[in-house]
């Protein structure tokens, strides 16, 4: 709305969210999808002999797309019923069809199948961009599948790893997200006809108890709007655990995006790897030297917001009375849409920094340099004993220099000094010549660039060459 900045809206439509995703849930997008209901039922309902004549389809059809808000508001405001507001705004505009709109339904044929309709589409939105993303970061991992780094358990340095080999974690995760996006539509069933508490007893009327017929119908609309299938019983709303399955396949999303996320901000603060950072940038209005990684963590955000909906969704499918009760509503209206709309945000963003993550390869040298010694000491023992060395006098000589190296480093804030112990300890001498080659930190990452080549060639290009149509989307920071 233009100039409207007396009035709340949500940062998600304003500041955040992808222009596709918020037209998706926009309410024209809405509106219309509930006429393309109302249009599938009248002509169904008119292949299979009821008193509806073509003209009438026609006239629906001719202002599907017509919709005049501002009139349904005023229908709303004294009828106090969204739906029946829409049907009267829609007939103002077809008065031949106004008698046979909504013929046989109740609210939820549009309200319920139309968000079906929707959380399909936003969810195909979602695995595009989550197959650019592993894309983007496939390449990213392929290119420095061989680039040491010092590896972390606990954040304590543990043994190395490589650049590409952590990547394909981060990669792993948001493929198995593919396989919960897909599962998540592959089960999403059309709520279909079914009428006040889902027993399609106005229909049966309207056809004049032909069971059959009524049957069909369902069939009919179902295939109509794109479904294969819809629930085999419904009350008044399709199950609510539908919406629960969805959430789940989002939470996931947005756990995967904080854990890329949260890896990149204790990167950047190691100066190993950054976010993209623009020329005018400003990473702090007190600190003008700061590089504050700003987009990695809009994403923690954004994904804390989303993963906090995932308990709210399993609430509102347990709190369903019966056939049927109203406090999902407005529930609804807002969780199920801000999930969508949130994790659409952080996976543009999660694009973003993939098309232009920055690695440091000097100072991830530096900072494995200063720990392979202590991750290096049980190969650096194997090798002297092997040179002629008493094992239990080596192990003794390494645990008083490590301790030593270690002591330095803590209280004096010194450097690590236990190459240069060893070295020049006579226990060492026979290894001391070849201290270079025993510490090239290539030796220690095992296997990590083979496990690169080996994930990227047996899981992701298969993935990726399956959807190749899919690929291609690009993520931008908004604001």
């Amino acid at each position: 709305m233009a100039n409207d900045h007396d009035n709340y809206t949500s940062p998600l439509s304003t500041r955040y969210s992808s222009r596709e995703m918020r037209e998706l849930f926009s309410d024209q997008r809405r509106i219309e999808t509930w006429r393309a209901l109302w249009i599938a039922l009248a002509r169904c309902e008119r292949e299979l002999g009821l008193p509806i004549s073509s003209e009438q389809i026609s006239e629906l059809e001719a202002h599907a797309k017509d919709i005049d808000f501002e009139a349904a508001a005023r229908h709303e405001r004294e009828l106090r019923h969204d739906v029946m507001a829409h049907v009267h705004a829609y007939g103002d505009l077809c008065p031949k069809a106004r008698g046979i709109i909504h013929l046989g339904a109740t609210s939820c044929y549009v309200t319920d199948n139309a968000d079906l309709i929707l959380y399909r589409d936003a969810l195909r939105l979602l695995r595009r961009q989550t197959l650019s993303l592993i894309a983007k970061l496939a390449a990213f991992a392929r290119e420095h599948r061989s680039l040491p780094a010092l590896g972390f358990t606990h954040f304590q340095p543990a043994q190395a790893t490589t650049v590409g080999k952590r990547a394909c974690l981060w990669i792993q995760d948001l493929v198995h997200d593919v396989e919960d996006l897909d599962h998540a539509e592959r089960h999403i069933r059309f709520r279909g006809v079914r009428g006040a508490t889902g027993t399609q007893a106005s229909f049966l009327e309207l056809f004049g108890g032909d069971h059959g017929r009524v049957r069909e119908l369902d069939r009919r609309v179902t295939a109509a709007m794109g479904f294969e299938a819809s629930f085999a019983v419904t009350g008044q709303t399709y199950p609510r655990q539908m919406d629960f399955r969805v959430a789940q396949a989002l939470s996931s999303l947005a756990q995967s995006g904080h854990k890329f996320a949260t890896d990149l901000r204790l990167l950047a603060h190691r100066r190993e790897m950054e976010e993209p950072f623009e020329d005018k940038q400003i990473g702090s209005s007190a600190m003008p030297w700061k590089r504050n990684p700003m987009r990695s963590e809009r994403i923690c955000a954004l994904a804390r917001f989303v993963m906090s909906l995932l308990d709210n969704s399993a609430h509102t499918a347990a709190n369903q009375w019966l056939e049927r009760t109203l406090d999902d509503s407005a529930n609804r209206r807002l969780s199920m849409s801000e999930m969508f709309l949130g994790t659409d945000a952080l996976l543009n963003l999660y694009l973003n920094i993939a098309s232009g993550l920055v690695v440091y390869p000097e100072v991830l040298r530096r900072n494995l340099a200063e720990e392979l010694p202590f991750l290096a000491s049980e190969h650096l023992m194997m090798e002297a004993v092997k040179a002629g060395g008493d094992r239990q006098e080596i192990h003794e000589a390494l645990r008083v220099h490590a301790r030593e190296a270690a002591r330095v480093i803590k209280l004096e804030g010194g450097k690590n000094t236990l190459r240069e112990r060893l070295t020049a300890d006579p226990a060492f001498s026979a290894i001391a010549g070849r201290m270079d080659n025993l510490l090239e930190p290539g030796r220690y990452v095992g296997r990590a660039p083979e496990q690169v080549d080996e994930f990227l060639g047996e899981v992701v290009a298969p993935l990726l060459a399956d959807r190749k149509a899919l690929l291609g989307v690009e993520g931008s920071v908004l604001v």
